[in-house]
């Protein structure tokens, strides 16, 4: 089976949105015979967990089931949302899963930055019993597009000092920290400990494109590439900046017992099926060897 040389980590990958990787029964197929252990689901994925479990594949995370409901101003809405979430992760938890990922994207993102946040907060400290309860983690991912919260060392820290519970963590995706100019290596020495998940995606950042356009800018005349913008562009691990064998050293050093999965994005591999499996298995073989 694919896992690190540092840390020996199980690698995996994300299930995407390709047609082939719908078709559960051959999607499963292909990982087993690809020397895959591991596979992250989407949301509400209770229907595909029995299969997924009695495959022997180990799932790395599943989607909350519902995100910006529970960040919204409506406090009844807010409750409610809580409440689904809550049984959520009971009924998958019963089938084995440990990690439920997602991204703090405010239902409002007109709405000023620190009252989005205060609904962040209210919503992390009501998860906490239900994970706590089911020996589960929240792994919160720092995309920071669509007014998402939680993307940068000032809002995590901020966010993990006014909800304490260690059942609250981050689901480690270095490709974005890598896009906003933030040193994803000091950024792991930092929060280590809250780290649950790890996602396999990288940022190659463009550097004459960088000097054209700078960071804050769309460029006027150039055509931004697929699964990127005028100064930087997703890949796969090992064509990007980030330094793998040093994360999985921090990782090792620090006791990290979970997986890493490949998350496809890379304009290079998505958009065919024989693309999309290259793609998973060069990220592999790369990973493999850090």
């Amino acid at each position: 089976m694919f896992q690190t040389r540092t840390g020996n980590f199980p690698i995996g990958v994300r299930r995407g949105w390709g047609d082939w990787q719908k078709d559960l029964p051959g999607f499963i197929h292909w990982l087993q015979n690809n020397d895959f252990s591991v596979v992250d689901l989407g949301r509400d994925c209770r229907n595909d967990l029995p299969a997924i479990v009695q495959s022997g594949l180990k799932v790395g995370s599943v989607d909350l089931l519902e995100w910006q409901p529970m960040l919204g101003s409506d406090a009844a809405q807010r409750a409610d949302s809580l409440a689904k979430n809550a049984g959520y992760i009971a009924d998958c938890s019963a089938h084995g899963v440990k990690n439920f990922f997602c991204v703090m994207l405010p239902q409002d993102p007109a709405k000023p930055r620190a009252e989005n946040f205060g609904y962040v907060v209210e919503a992390l400290n009501g998860l906490a019993p239900a994970l706590e309860q089911a020996g589960a983690k929240l792994v919160i991912e720092g995309y920071p597009g669509a007014g998402a919260q939680l993307c940068t060392p000032e809002t995590y820290r901020a966010a993990f000092k006014e909800a304490p519970s260690m059942s609250l963590g981050i689901n480690y995706d270095p490709s974005h920290l890598l896009r906003m100019g933030i040193d994803p290596i000091r950024f792991l020495k930092e929060f280590a400990p809250r780290v649950f998940h790890v996602h396999g995606k990288d940022t190659q950042i463009l550097a004459e494109d960088l000097y054209e356009y700078g960071w804050e800018q769309s460029a006027t005349f150039k055509k931004n590439p697929a699964y990127g913008a005028s100064a930087w562009r997703y890949t796969i691990p090992g064509q990007g900046q980030t330094p793998w064998a040093e994360v999985f050293r921090i990782l090792s050093d620090g006791g990290y017992s979970g997986a890493v999965s490949i998350e496809l994005e890379d304009k290079d591999y998505n958009g065919s099926e024989d693309g999309e499996k290259r793609g998973f298995l060069a990220g592999a073989q790369f990973l493999s060897a850090c």
